[in-house]
């Protein structure tokens, strides 16, 4: 058993508990389309060049540069046109254009489009021939996209530990790759304790004295629900040592995190912590951080087990700046540093110098359009659940800090950085 009894800051438990979460992820090859938000185990390489051949970047008229440059003024035979999907089989000449659209293939010999909107006049003939001339002008660029504009045929086009996000997604469906190997699902059980909880539903007639919904189990099954994870609901176990060991040595042997919010304090019916010690390893049970100092970080066999504080804030806290992380970690092999932005305090926070605080806040633009400015949202205290449905983001005090008034500037993260992709 290993166990810390400094409370750690947040980036000593991350940088101690990484070194120390050993986990082996397997593969899985799937079908593309059945990939879509999977982490990638390995890398994947274009097919082919794209384009994979030389394509118009606008609708216009193909034609040889130098033709052009020599002599602007001059009317050009069209000879034919380009479509997206049919090609001009021929080849442009001296003094000749094809009509061209945007996506179709540049014809052999053209090297120049030519805008539609610089067409000055279009001259039909007998026999249905037609003549274009142009307007006075020095074009801006060739229009033409070369072969593997995009990406050349062998590219690493994305690597081991990023995540198949709809625009991946979509660039890899026009390399035409059909099938991406991906990190199988982390099996994660969350479980809640404590004999005051009863599952939601209950009608509330029928509490009894003392009693409250279960809501930390389902607030974390709602914060976890990514297609890396597969989740399984454990229930609620009562406040009893030998039941909290029992159910320990059982749930470990079958997921690879464990998830658990309550018993990891130092009360007498706080087991939790106890029984990590007990069976297994104890890495982390105390953070310098405000809500979340009693947490409970340590493994089971092969088993990873994040014991949560009780109280709902500590909860969310806790389990966005440490417990999420850490699992995405045993996925990918790196940790994704939350996006902070700096915004300016709207109203005062009061703050005790000693452990970093983070407060639930409103951060949006300020009214000038130059900046950000963030509320915080009142009542702090960490039963306030309701806090964080009226909030977008943390606001992050630091421990060597006091009081701060209105108008200071802090660093916020927004939710959306905390629990999408991963």
């Amino acid at each position: 058993m290993a166990q810390n009894s400094q409370a750690l800051d947040l980036a000593e438990a991350i940088n101690q508990l990484k070194s120390e979460i050993k986990f082996q992820p397997g593969k899985e090859t799937l079908p593309l389309e059945g990939a879509l938000e999977r982490i990638l185990a390995a890398p994947v390489h274009a097919p082919l060049d794209m384009p994979p051949f030389p394509a118009s970047a606008m609708d216009g008229y193909a034609l040889r540069r130098l033709d052009f440059q020599d002599d602007p003024g001059r009317a050009f035979r069209v000879v034919g046109q380009s479509l997206a999907g049919h090609p001009y089989a021929g080849k442009v000449g001296s003094g000749e254009a094809v009509r061209i659209f945007t996506g179709a293939v540049v014809p052999t010999g053209a090297d120049q489009i030519i805008l539609q909107e610089e067409l000055a006049q279009q001259l039909d003939e007998d026999a249905g021939q037609t003549r274009v001339q142009f307007k006075p002008h020095q074009p801006g660029e060739s229009y033409v996209r070369p072969v593997a504009h995009d990406v050349a045929h062998g590219a690493q086009v994305a690597s081991p530990g990023e995540v198949l996000n709809p625009f991946l997604f979509g660039a890899l469906t026009s390399y035409g790759v059909s099938q991406v190997e991906v990190v199988k699902p982390i099996r994660v059980g969350v479980f809640s304790t404590g004999d005051e909880l009863v599952a939601a539903g209950t009608p509330a007639a029928e509490l009894q004295p003392g009693q409250i919904y279960d809501s930390n189990r389902a607030t974390v099954l709602a914060l976890l629900r990514n297609p890396n994870l597969h989740i399984n609901d454990l229930g609620r176990i009562a406040d009893d040592a030998d039941q909290t060991r029992e159910f320990l040595t059982r749930a470990s042997a079958d997921c690879d995190v464990l998830i658990t919010s309550g018993g990891v304090s130092v009360g007498e019916a706080d087991f939790v912590t106890r029984s990590i010690a007990e069976l297994g390893r104890l890495n982390v049970w105390k953070l310098n951080l405000k809500p979340g100092k009693p947490m409970a970080v340590g493994s089971i066999g092969g088993c990873t087990i994040f014991g949560l504080p009780g109280n709902p804030v500590s909860t969310v806290v806790t389990l966005l700046l440490v417990a999420r992380p850490l699992i995405f970690h045993m996925l990918t092999g790196t940790i994704q540093t939350p996006l902070r932005y700096h915004a300016e305090l709207a109203n005062d926070i009061q703050h005790r110098a000693g452990r970093t605080e983070f407060q639930r806040g409103v951060v949006r633009a300020a009214e000038n359009g130059t900046g950000l400015v963030v509320r915080h949202t009142g009542d702090q205290s960490s039963n306030r659940l309701m806090s964080f449905a009226q909030s977008n983001c943390l606001i992050e005090i630091d421990q060597s800090l006091g009081d701060l008034p209105a108008g200071s500037t802090v660093p916020v993260i927004p939710y959306w950085g905390l629990v999408e992709g991963g």
